[in-house]
């Protein structure tokens, strides 16, 4: 089963100097809950919940030069963690969540200074 479960802001869209697709609407489906549960189990169960709001509320986000996916990455300061959900656009042009996890605060902190991850 497929839902919605965020929308790709003109906020987003201007600070990663993108174009979006006509459907701004972030899916997710069954197969990308897989990969999440498989790819990351112990991050998946931790913050599947929060899914929709590091979607709609990321302090940071970014776009990934390898795959041109967008990120939104959260900081839950009372574990010292950050967040990140990658975005990516299917072949039907469609927005779909792929992969949630735990970045290392070192890289983030990189990220930051570096440019690539933009305050939201």
């Amino acid at each position: 089963m497929t839902k919605i479960v965020g929308i790709i802001s003109p906020t987003v869209e201007s600070t990663l100097g993108i174009t979006c697709a006509t459907d701004r609407n972030i899916y997710l489906g069954d197969t990308n809950i897989q990969h999440m549960k498989n790819s990351h189990p112990v991050d998946y169960e931790k913050y599947k919940d929060e899914l929709e709001n590091i979607l709609s509320n990321p302090d940071y986000i970014g776009l990934n030069p390898n795959d041109d996916s967008i990120e939104y990455v959260k900081e839950y300061i009372q574990d010292n963690e950050y967040v990140k959900v990658a975005v990516r656009v299917s072949s039907g042009d469609k927005y779909f969540a792929r992969s949630m996890y735990v970045l290392n605060n070192r890289r983030v902190h990189n990220f930051i200074a570096k440019g690539t991850l933009k305050k939201s």
